[in-house]
């Protein structure tokens, strides 16, 4: 005699034949969690990677501003004293070293603070200027702009 098993079918395999429908519910509610989390930290990544990209751009025009510091002339010794240092403008705006198409393009402002500092030694003076730079320029996170700062800074002595 065969015996039938609720779902109609006959033999001990009548209960392993297919899935429930919780059990379809559940495992696609686990692959949907799984998908989303996959996208999601696609987009973060996605988002680290362009922030990344600015503010590596940022801190190379912020360096350019340094070095054009370094080789601007200061010579205490000529008469008339030469002092192209304290000449550099404070204030400039560039567009950043980044690959853009149409209108895409990230501007960053410059500001450079020059500082002369006076040390005596032994009776002896010795000047030097303090160069620094703060590049301050834009990342547009989701919906809203946020501003960051990269700040370099070095010390210059006469000619």
């Amino acid at each position: 005699m065969r015996v039938m098993d609720r779902t109609g079918i006959c033999g001990p395999k009548g209960r392993t034949a297919g899935f429930t429908l919780a059990e379809v519910v559940v495992s696609t509610f686990i692959i949907m969690l799984l998908f989303g989390a996959i996208i999601t930290a696609y987009i973060e990544t996605s988002y680290r990677a362009e922030w990344s990209g600015i503010s590596l751009a940022a801190q190379s025009a912020a360096v350019q501003q340094l070095e054009s510091a370094k080789a601007a002339v200061w010579d205490p010794q000529q008469t008339p004293v030469q002092d192209e240092i304290t000449k550099l403008p404070r204030l400039t705006s560039t567009l950043l070293d980044l690959p853009f198409s149409g209108t895409n393009t990230v501007y960053a402002t410059n500001s450079i603070t020059v500082t002369l500092m006076t040390n005596v030694v032994n009776g002896t003076s010795y000047s030097n200027y303090f160069v620094q730079v703060n590049t301050v320029w834009p990342f547009h996170w989701r919906t809203r702009t946020v501003y960051y700062t990269n700040t370099i800074a070095d010390y210059y002595a006469p000619d």
